[in-house]
């Protein structure tokens, strides 16, 4: 039997035995959830940084297919555990290898997993991670194709009430937008007619590869490289996409694009551009550019324009509504107005200051207060509307919704996982 038909089993055993969330963690002797961490990069810490500041977890468990990430991961979790006067990790509990994730899951210590290793690997690792009975916070994108999407989403229906299950999507927490969304949808700027969108990144590392493997090399650069982060419209305009289906409570009927290359490295195979229109329900007209090149960071934005007024959103640079009913979210409009006097009474530029606490605060009491959540759908839907958009453009033809949905469609990353020997 094979590591992961084991915990499929085993988890087919313990779904007989539903314990209540206050006996669970009265076993523990800290009443921390004990989190274990698939994927050891940049993103995760800024996961668990602020998770750690506004809820009470423990790391228990790290994995990642490369040992130097693993021990950079150990080193920051630890950091963690410390402050809050918790054990460190310990050694038989840190997982190298290709099959890393799997033995985390294996581990009873572990109440719940953050997913934060490259799009291609999240649609098998959050179902085996479900499988396993832990709760999981999966980073966005959650897949890189639209039969990963659908692998998700068979995995979420099979949830059934066991496990929280939450989705990277991290703006629908954040105080600002939550606000402007309610007053998009209560009408105070009138009829939706369209949304302009934009996410204009500055160009993403190349980390060192001389003497790697083609799979190792793809796999630490991944945001290089189509097939394995699903491009920088997945990992950039997608935040936006969300915004618009949350604010418009709909999905996109079909899209149109274009883009390219130009800009970029010699190196990899992902885009730096796109440009696509979508038509969505009610005839609303939304427009994404996104970029991810260069040395200068541009802009975040959504721009919701209505028949009463217009409400704007910018990662910096003020959330507000223009025009009959007139609102302003008190996000300092630009960094040049703020002194140390407006900072002291809590002035910002971000507006994505509370975003990731609130999220990560939210899955934690999902578990410590048995009301679990199950995102992963919604998640899928804004995951396959940049999907849409992006297949769109790169074929540069018109793409619908059903014909996505119903037309397989996967991307195979070609990766020899198993030369990656475990430790």
């Amino acid at each position: 039997m094979n590591r992961r038909n084991f915990i499929r089993n085993v988890s087919a055993l313990s779904t007989l035995t539903i314990l209540k969330p206050e006996i669970v963690f009265a076993s523990n002797n800290n009443s921390a959830v004990r989190i274990g961490l698939i994927g050891c990069g940049s993103r995760a810490t800024g996961i668990l940084g602020s998770m750690a500041d506004n809820a009470n977890i423990q790391l228990t468990a790290l994995a990642d297919i490369f040992e130097d990430k693993l021990i950079k991961g150990i080193d920051f979790a630890n950091g963690l555990n410390k402050k809050k006067n918790y054990a460190a990790v310990t050694k038989n509990k840190t997982y190298s290898g290709y099959d890393a994730y799997l033995r985390l899951l294996e581990n009873k210590d572990v109440d719940a997993v953050i997913i934060a290793s490259p799009g291609y690997s999240h649609p098998q690792i959050l179902e085996d991670t479900v499988a396993a009975g832990k709760h999981v916070y999966c980073e966005k994108p959650l897949a890189v194709d639209a039969d990963g999407c659908k692998q998700i989403i068979r995995t979420g229906n099979n949830i059934n009430g066991r496990v929280s299950a939450f989705d990277g999507f991290q703006i629908r927490y954040a105080t600002p937008y939550v606000e402007m969304a309610k007053r998009i949808k209560r009408g105070d700027i009138g009829e939706v007619v369209t949304v302009q969108l934009y996410y204009l990144s500055s160009e993403a590392a190349i980390h060192p590869h001389e003497g790697m493997s083609y799979d190792e090399m793809r796999i630490r650069n991944h945001y290089h490289f189509h097939e394995i982060s699903g491009g920088c419209y997945l990992d950039q305009a997608i935040h936006m996409i969300d915004v618009c289906n949350w604010v418009l409570d709909a999905t996109p009927l079909y899209a149109i694009g274009d883009g390219g290359r130009k800009g970029g490295p010699d190196f990899g195979n992902a885009w730096t551009n796109y440009q696509v229109i979508y038509k969505y329900p009610n005839d609303v007209n939304v427009s994404v550019h996104s970029s991810k090149f260069g040395k200068v960071f541009g802009d975040v934005c959504a721009r919701f324009i209505g028949t009463k007024g217009l409400a704007e959103a910018h990662y910096s640079g003020g959330v507000f509504i223009n025009g009959e009913n007139k609102w302003d979210s008190g996000i300092v409009r630009s960094a040049s107005e703020l002194t140390p006097e407006s900072i002291a009474r809590g002035a910002s530029s971000s507006s994505l200051d509370d975003a990731d606490p609130n999220k990560g605060k939210a899955f934690i009491e999902s578990i410590t207060g048995g009301k679990y959540l199950n995102q992963l759908e919604s998640g899928c839907n804004s995951t396959l509307s940049a999907i849409l958009g992006r297949e769109a453009a790169s074929r540069q033809e018109k793409i619908t919704w059903d014909e996505l949905i119903y037309t397989p469609q996967r991307i195979d990353p070609r990766l020899d996982l198993k030369q990656f020997v475990k430790k």
